[in-house]
């Protein structure tokens, strides 16, 4: 029979500063926490006003960043030697409220986390939008990054070359189209922030990156029309890897658990000392996001592409609103 374990304060802070590490598309962290004491109860749900209802107008990658969020948190509860019960959408007439995790019981005496160095990885992550060093990244490590996406429901596929040459091109016409728009260059922009600002949210552009100056890798330039903004290009990685993360199905209850599965990859390299970034302008174009899945795999939905590699850290990781900012009932 499962003991419900009461949500103490210590406990509140150390599972939501865990949770919001996670990342989230342009740091719009579009997640909201309640604790419900009655039922000793964390609720996580999304943020309407955090949104990109240009970028993102099915809010497919508000989820994933949420998933993300969810699995930090369940990690971090596991790290207390607590075992968590996560509830997917819990409720069909509250469309807002994406999960729920109850803390159900200590974890059995023995019982250690099978994925020993993950929860620390959770402070060290972060984009890393420079270049690699192109050294190639061995196959037990890749392998270890593609068990993590599947233990948490999704999929992650290494491409060949000219699998990767592919889903670069359809980047790059994405990044195109992005900055031929006015408006959703507009709304990038928005989420840009100086150094030193009063909010957590946004990008500082102190975390930007550079361009490529050869060209191959189109990285996501956040400055648009504030060309004085943008960095000296540099030459990156001659040779990229890339993964792609896909699901079988396209439904909302798999938007987070692809989020739950980004993380876990991302930690996973992480752990393993590697830097990632992520490239996700080609799902934000539906006909795009639609070539960039696996030919010949009819139920194949991508979710974004993870570059991956060894390298510098990419300087500080964006701000994050504190963890304890939960909301209790009034």
């Amino acid at each position: 029979m499962r003991t419900q374990v009461l949500l103490d304060a210590d406990t509140v802070e150390s599972l939501l500063a865990a949770a919001v590490a996670a990342p989230s598309i342009h740091n719009t962290q579009p997640w909201r926490f309640r604790l419900d004491p009655d039922h000793q109860v964390l609720e996580v749900h999304s943020a309407p006003e955090r949104t990109l209802p240009l970028t993102d107008p099915t809010h497919r990658a508000q989820y994933l960043s949420v998933g993300a969020a969810v699995f930090n948190l369940r990690l971090a509860a596991v790290h207390r030697g607590l075992r968590p019960d996560v509830k997917l959408l819990p409720d069909p007439h509250e469309p807002g409220l994406l999960a729920t995790v109850r803390l159900t019981g200590p974890l059995p005496e023995g019982e250690q986390p099978s994925d020993p160095g993950l929860y620390e990885a959770i402070a060290r992550r972060h984009t890393s939008r420079v270049p690699f060093t192109g050294r190639p990244v061995p196959e037990p490590i890749v392998a270890e990054m593609a068990s993590a996406a599947h233990a948490a429901g999704a999929r992650l596929h290494v491409p060949d070359i000219v699998g990767t040459r592919r889903l670069l091109r359809l980047t790059a016409a994405a990044e195109a189209r992005n900055h031929a728009h006015p408006d959703r260059t507009a709304e990038t922009l928005t989420w840009l922030t100086a150094p030193g600002g009063n909010t957590p949210y946004g990008i500082p552009v102190t975390a930007l990156g550079p361009p490529d100056a050869g060209r191959r890798i189109p990285m996501r330039d956040f400055t648009g029309a504030r060309p004085a903004l943008r960095l000296p290009a540099l030459w990156f990685e001659r040779h990229v890897q890339l993964a792609l993360l896909w699901t079988p199905h396209d439904r909302r209850e798999d938007w987070l658990r692809a989020g739950q599965a980004l993380q876990y990859v991302l930690l996973t390299a992480t752990a393993r000392g590697l830097r990632t970034s992520v490239l996700h302008q080609a799902m934000e174009w539906p006909d795009l996001r639609s070539r960039t899945a696996l030919p010949r795999h009819q139920r194949c939905h991508p979710h974004l592409l993870i570059r991956f590699g060894y390298g510098p850290d990419g300087g500080r990781r964006t701000p994050r609103a504190p963890g304890h900012s939960v909301r209790r009932p009034a």
